[in-house]
C-alpha cells in the first residue's frame, strides 16, 4: 500500500496519475492548503521542503518519498512500468524528464504566479515566464513532429509533462503553431488511467466563495 500526500495542482497529478497507470494499491491524504498541512511538523518529516506530492511506501518499511519527479522514478522502479530497461531508452526519458523538472514546470509556475496571483502585475516578469514557456512548449512540439510520445515510447515523461501542458490557458498561452503538442494532449488525455488520475482527490462540489478560496489557497502553496 502507497499512501500519497497530494492536492489537485500539476504536481499532484503527476503521482496520482502514475499511481493510476501502474495499477499500483494506494490510499490518499488530501493535504489541506488553508490549514497550511503542507508545513505542519509531522508532514516535513515526510517532504521537509513543505510541497506536495509525497508518498510513503507502506510495503517498504515506511519509506518516504519527496518531489514528484522522484516519486514517478521510485514508481517505475518499485512497478516496473512506464521506464525502459533498455539504458538508451531509460535516459531518453529520464532526460525529458528532467526537462519538464528543470524547465516547464519553473517557467509556467512562475507565469502562473505572475498572471493570476502576484499582488503587482509586473508586465516584465509575465511577459517573461510566458516567452520562455511557450519556447519550452516550441521544444516539445519539435520532439513530437517525429516521437508519439516524448521518449518514443509512452513514460514517466509525458505523466510529468502532461500535467503541465494541458494547463497552458492558465498562464496565458496558446498553442497556435503546435499541432504535433496538441495531438500528444488531446491522445493522453483520452488514457483512462489519466482521467481517473485527475480525479485525485475526489472532486467535491464547492460554491464559489469557496472555489475562490481554494484557487486563493493554491497560490499561497506555490509563493511559499
Amino acid at each position: 500500500m502507497i499512501t500519497l500526500y497530494t492536492a489537485a495542482t500539476p504536481n499532484g497529478h503527476k503521482a496520482s496519475i502514475m499511481l493510476e497507470e501502474t495499477g499500483l494499491d494506494y490510499e490518499v491524504h488530501a493535504i489541506q492548503f488553508s490549514e497550511k498541512e503542507q508545513k505542519q511538523d509531522w508532514y516535513l518529516k515526510i517532504n521537509p521542503n513543505g510541497r506536495i506530492p509525497a508518498v510513503i511506501d507502506r510495503g517498504n518499511d515506511d519509506f518516504a518519498v519527496f518531489e514528484s519527479g522522484a516519486i514517478l522514478l521510485y514508481l517505475a522502479e518499485k512497478s516496473g512500468q512506464l521506464l525502459s530497461s533498455d539504458p538508451k531508452k531509460r535516459s531518453e526519458a529520464i532526460q525529458w524528464l528532467m526537462f519538464q523538472m528543470g524547465g516547464i514546470g519553473p517557467m509556467q509556475g512562475q507565469a502562473h504566479v505572475f498572471l493570476r496571483y502576484a499582488p503587482e502585475k509586473i508586465p516584465y516578469a509575465i511577459e517573461r515566464y510566458q516567452n520562455e514557456t511557450r519556447r519550452l512548449y516550441e521544444v516539445l512540439n519539435t520532439r513530437l513532429k517525429d516521437h508519439e510520445y516524448l521518449a518514443d515510447e509512452y513514460s514517466i515523461a509525458d505523466i510529468a509533462t502532461w500535467p503541465w501542458v494541458k494547463g497552458y490557458e492558465w498562464a496565458g498561452l496558446d498553442l497556435d503553431g503546435l499541432d504535433h503538442l496538441q495531438r500528444w494532449i488531446d491522445a493522453i488525455a483520452q488514457r483512462p488511467a489519466v482521467q481517473r488520475g485527475l480525479d485525485v482527490p475526489q472532486k467535491v462540489e464547492v460554491d464559489d466563495k469557496e472555489q475562490a478560496e481554494k484557487v486563493k489557497n493554491v497560490a499561497s502553496n506555490m509563493l511559499i
